[in-house]
């Protein structure tokens, strides 16, 4: 569907309007959405954690192929290698157990309309031709 506009001697405007099938709307409450808003965090735990144990890698890695005698820098690739890990595989836990709110939250909201949304579904599914056919069908059977 096309509709124009005109407005004295300003340009004319087009607009466009495709029309919808059906259309789901779905209420959610202010803290739902400022839970949406906030977005998940794990994301940025992920990233610390991969960082961490690849510099801990690293470390290990150049301490095992490379002879460094005992003193400080020793020490130093020591410490890095160890808070590394430590670090690593704390923040690899964290994103662990937070990496699920804002997916089950949108799960949440979505099962809501589930049932209505079927019903929907399988009556616009359903039509009068496929109707029909199954009463004539079921009629040859008996």
């Amino acid at each position: 569907m096309d509709k124009s506009i005109t407005s004295g001697d300003q340009d004319k405007l087009t607009i466009q309007i495709g029309k919808l099938d059906s259309l789901v709307i779905y209420e959610i409450t202010e803290d739902e959405l400022e839970k949406l808003e906030k977005g998940g965090s794990d994301s940025i735990f992920l990233s610390f954690a991969i960082f961490a144990l690849s510099v801990a890698i690293s470390f290990l890695a150049t301490l095992f192929t490379i002879d460094i005698g005992p003193g400080k820098i020793f020490s130093t690739f020591l410490i890095i290698t160890v808070l590394g890990f430590f670090c690593g595989v704390v923040l690899l836990t964290i994103w662990w157990k937070n990496r699920k709110p804002v997916k089950s939250l949108a799960k949440k909201i979505r099962e809501r309309i589930k049932p209505k949304s079927l019903n929907i579904i399988m009556k616009s599914l359903i039509t009068e031709d496929h109707v029909e056919e199954v009463i004539s069908s079921s009629d040859n059977i008996s």
